[in-house]
């Protein structure tokens, strides 16, 4: 079935998806060529708070009730094509991504890196390298970005990170990366060229590939391919050994940016291999599912042995990635749904964790849990923040997560049956487990030792207050009101369904449960 296109100047005033990717980039330009801290803080906040209000100005134009590629730009340049826009895969997670860096941009100002030029202009890079990714509707454009975004992860681990081998942990993470980059890659080039030797003109535009992939040669290769390019960014058991080490030793600003680039891999998943190779996606699902459930059980009991709180959550990260590809693999309308509303709110809640996690190093200097302990009374705001993140990590009623965990669970059930959703809830228990007994030992438990007494000369109390109530608002109004963000994502899901006409579990025009609505009906 063809896919509907509707270009940017049918809907918006100006190419607004090119237009969030550029300004932190020019950002960037314009810090380092002047190299003023107060230009630095001044162009920095201007720009992270301009693409939030275009992300709330591309959620209001963009229009849910019809499915197909919304605010499409394509330009062609030097025999390439540069495409961009966007759909129910996508819409969520750009907004998503320019209010994380502003956070991590406020953040800062409570680490006093404010007015570090290189750590913002790797910030900033950072945020445009995302934008540009989920945007981008060209495989090779997709890698490019994905491929640059190598450079500030590397940066800030060595430049800001927190650990005393961070040097040379970042030479074994580059390996994971450069590994799975060059397997997507390879997938991306048997694809484009295996509908070339059909006859097809040679290309890399997704609309293209999708369309003409019927007459496709190699497929169950390329599928191998690109999931294990796809799987290292996810990051899945068991391609994940880089996420624990890269937790430990890097800077919690970047890592809160970093986890929603996590995403990325799920929705790589999404807009690559299911369209574009879905006979062999449907041949491989029993293995994927297998590694998923792994997955679950390894990350949650390996997250309830550590000592480390940073490690602690890469493997709840871990865990959580098994429920996602499980749900991606259930090839139906309801656990795409519940796919992609959970990878947004698990993005926004694990950040909330972060932040929360950063501010203890601040007051502490350290990051395990059997030195720390009692914060409660002294650190409210902190508290706060760390149990309603991991209360939507959890997916309790009231937090996004509720809902979308419902789809995913009724979508894995129909299409695995109980015993697989079951093995989902189990984790999630374990999950709760973990995350319950980190803020006990963090907060409430005895403290083992005093703790260093934290400046307020650049007022950090208010800014993590203001992180805090943005986080919390966030996560518990859309918890509330799950059905608008639902409708971002539903006609899409619907279409990607189609390709698997065996597996889906409802059409496009029936209306979402009224059961969604409220979280509070759910048991």
């Amino acid at each position: 079935m063809a896919i509907q296109l509707f270009s940017w100047s049918e809907t918006a005033v100006f190419p607004v998806l090119s237009v969030m990717t550029f300004i932190p980039l020019l950002a960037v330009i314009i810090i380092s060529g002047f190299k003023s801290e107060t230009l630095t803080i001044k162009v920095s906040f201007t720009a992270t708070i301009v693409n939030v209000l275009l992300g709330i100005y591309l959620l209001i134009i963009f229009d849910s009730e019809t499915a197909g590629i919304h605010l499409s730009e394509r330009v062609e340049l030097l025999s390439m094509t540069y495409r961009v826009g966007v759909d129910g895969t996508n819409i969520l997670f750009i907004p998503l991504t320019a209010v994380v860096s502003l956070l991590a941009l406020t953040y800062t100002r409570i680490t006093r890196h404010a007015h570090d030029t290189l750590l913002i202009s790797c910030l900033l890079g950072y945020e445009g390298i995302l934008i540009g990714a989920f945007s981008a509707l060209n495989s090779l454009q997709f890698w490019l970005w994905s491929a640059l975004e190598l450079l500030p992860v590397t940066f800030l681990t060595i430049y800001a990170g927190t650990g005393l081998n961070r040097r040379r942990i970042i030479f074994r993470i580059l390996q994971f990366w450069i590994f799975g980059l060059a397997m997507t890659l390879t997938g991306f080039l048997l694809l484009s060229f295996g509908l070339e030797k059909n006859g097809m003109p040679l290309t890399f535009d997704w609309l293209a590939l999708k369309q003409h992939n019927v007459s496709l040669d190699n497929e169950a290769l390329i599928f191998m391919l690109l999931f294990y390019g796809f799987s290292v960014r996810m990051p899945l058991f068991p391609f994940h050994g880089w996420l624990p080490m890269i937790a430990e030793q890097g800077t919690v600003a970047s890592a809160a940016i970093f986890l929603v680039g996590l995403k990325l891999g799920i929705y790589a998943v999404i807009r690559f291999i299911l369209p574009l190779v879905p006979g062999a996606a449907e041949q491989w699902a029993g293995f994927v599912v297998n590694l998923g459930l792994i997955g679950i059980f390894y990350g949650a009991l390996l997250a309830l042995m550590q000592i480390n709180i940073r490690r602690l959550m890469a493997f709840a990260v871990i865990s959580h990635t098994g429920m996602l590809v499980i749900g991606i693999f259930s090839f139906n309308d309801y656990a795409l749904e519940g796919v992609l509303l959970l990878s947004v709110a698990y993005g926004l809640a694990t950040a909330g964790m972060l932040f929360s996690v950063g501010l203890i190093y601040e007051r502490s200097r350290t990051a395990f849990l059997p030195r720390l302990g009692g914060l409660f009374e002294t650190n409210s705001t902190i508290a706060i923040l760390f149990l309603i993140s991991s209360l939507s990590t959890m997916v309790m009623p009231g937090t996004p997560g509720f809902d979308a965990a419902h789809l995913l669970i009724e979508g894995t059930i129909e299409e695995h049956g109980w015993f697989v959703a079951v093995a989902i809830l189990v984790g999630n228990v374990l999950a709760a487990g973990f995350l319950l007994r980190a803020f006990q030992r963090i907060f409430i438990a005895n403290p083992k030792r005093a703790h260093q007494p934290f400046s307020t000369s650049h007022h950090p109390v208010v800014i993590e207050r203001i992180i805090t109530v943005v986080i919390c608002l966030l996560l518990i109004g859309t918890g509330f009101y799950t059905t608008p963000w639902l409708k971002y994502i539903d006609q899409d899901a619907s279409a990607i369904g189609e390709h698997y006409p065996e597996h889906g579990s409802h059409h496009a025009n029936e209306p979402i449960p009224e059961s969604i609505d409220n979280p509070g009906d759910q048991p």
